[in-house]
């Protein structure tokens, strides 16, 4: 199972992590492999950024990364938001364009889903 969550609002994150975190259950009782990536754009970008939001979110969201789900931050979103690259968390990958990833893992044959 390839999927690809897309997150552009802060807001939305604890319901994109309980999604992810769902999948990776499923996955793991039905034996079944899956291929998660997590793309934030927009003010989103700003939870994958130690001390730029909620703490707590920011383990739970590092605690899936090290079940090996990717975590991506569009460059154009951390531009607008005035966030160098090196200001993400260590396990959180940058892309040059968020909506350019979405359509590629899309035509890859990755799921998409918004929460």
């Amino acid at each position: 199972m390839q999927v690809i969550f897309h997150v552009d609002e802060l807001e939305k994150w604890p319901l994109a992590a309980g999604y992810v975190e769902n999948m990776l259950a499923y996955c793991e009782e039905s034996g079944e492999t899956a291929q998660i990536e997590v793309l934030a754009n927009g003010v989103a970008v700003r939870a994958l950024a130690p001390g730029q939001g909620d703490g707590a979110l920011l383990q739970r969201i590092a605690a899936l990364a090290e079940k090996g789900v990717v975590f991506a931050a569009c460059r154009n979103a951390l531009r607008a938001q005035r966030l160098e690259p090196k200001a993400l968390a260590q396990f959180a990958v940058t892309v040059p364009a968020g909506v350019v990833e979405l359509a590629q893992k899309q035509q890859a044959g990755y799921a998409y889903i918004r929460p």
